[in-house]
């Protein structure tokens, strides 16, 4: 396993290089599979490098999401009322993260404690229409995402292929679940925020959670803040620093329940590092200014799924009923707004 860390508890680092190569051997295929199961099995991450999305087109979307969020009018793209309609634009407080809470008393107990960012929402055209800024507002922006989409598509396949592989199955035994491409981009920002408010809980990044689909591939900007639950102790929750050149790779709820809990759905939440400018006498002390661009993937919405041929029998007893992935991703989406 030279492709991982070897810190206890550090999220391992896979050289994703070898499997791009034209010269991939079945051997060196099966190592990385392998390598990439086992980080999911055992942290539910993994920090992939020498992935297929060029770091130029890391950059480029960085610096269009700098210039999405000074926008002025954001208002003009809302993201609409229902939760499930995930497109477009949501301010400061407009969504809480939640995890599995789905009645409206909890709910409404866990928005009183609000997310502190306001994110950008995109997707694939299909169920739902993307809400767009003018093109002659913020020139070339959709063309870049839409590029963007599927260059990380393509990423997500190769993905797709290697926990397949690492896990014993077919090699396109996920990929014939993710065909028409359901997933999502978020840009995210989480402006800068009184830092007592964050460490005494009264304010939050964004809270503890899992994702909901089949895996994030996240790209992070230099701040960092992402933290992820330790695998050793409960309610500890261990940094995920920015590491040049690298995606940040987690597997969501569904791909948990597909594998009757072998692989795990990690929780994880941000804590903005506080700013390292001195302090004028008197005022707070100010986390910095933080992006990130998560892609969701989801399986395709007719999908069913059901228990991993392999990850359950008479010693392991399936632990969920069947889904409908369309279902379950709204049925979680309608809970965070």
């Amino acid at each position: 396993m030279g492709g991982i860390a070897n810190q206890q508890h550090a999220i391992p680092i896979i050289d994703f290089g070898p499997l791009l190569q034209d010269d991939c051997t079945h051997e060196s295929f099966a190592t990385i599979g392998k390598e990439i199961y086992e980080a999911f099995r055992d942290f539910g991450f993994a920090y992939i490098k020498n992935h297929s999305v060029p770091q130029s087109v890391v950059d480029e979307a960085f610096r269009w999401v700098s210039k999405l969020f000074p926008y002025t009018e954001k208002d003009k793209v809302p993201h609409p009322q229902e939760g499930w309609y995930h497109r477009g634009y949501s301010g400061i407080g407009r969504e809480k993260v939640s995890q599995m809470v789905f009645d409206e008393e909890g709910i409404a107990n866990q928005r009183k404690k609000p997310d502190f960012k306001e994110s950008y929402e995109m997707g694939a055209e299909g169920k739902l229409r993307n809400i767009w800024p003018a093109d002659d507002v913020i020139p070339g922006f959709r063309d870049f995402f839409t590029q963007f989409y599927e260059i990380c598509y393509e990423m997500e396949l190769q993905l797709l292929r290697a926990i397949a592989v690492g896990m014993g199955l077919k090699e396109d035994f996920f990929t014939n679940y993710h065909k028409t491409k359901q997933n999502q981009i978020r840009l995210l920002h989480y402006p800068p925020a009184e830092e007592e408010l964050l460490a005494t809980g009264k304010l939050e990044s964004i809270s503890a959670h899992t994702d909901f689909g089949t895996l994030t591939m996240l790209f992070q900007d230099q701040v960092g803040g992402l933290e992820v639950e330790d695998i050793h102790e409960k309610g500890k929750f261990n940094p995920a620093p920015y590491i040049p050149g690298t995606m940040v790779v987690n597997i969501g709820d569904l791909l948990m329940r597909w594998s009757n809990d072998v692989l795990r759905s990690t929780l994880h939440h941000v804590r903005t590092p506080p700013a390292d400018e001195p302090l004028k006498e008197g005022e707070p002390r100010m986390t910095r200014e933080r992006y990130s661009i998560p892609y969701f993937v989801a399986p395709d919405i007719d999908s069913t799924i059901d228990c991993i041929p392999g990850c359950w029998g008479p010693e392991r007893p399936k632990k969920y009923e069947p889904i409908n992935s369309s279902e379950y991703l709204d049925m979680r989406l309608n809970a965070t707004y």
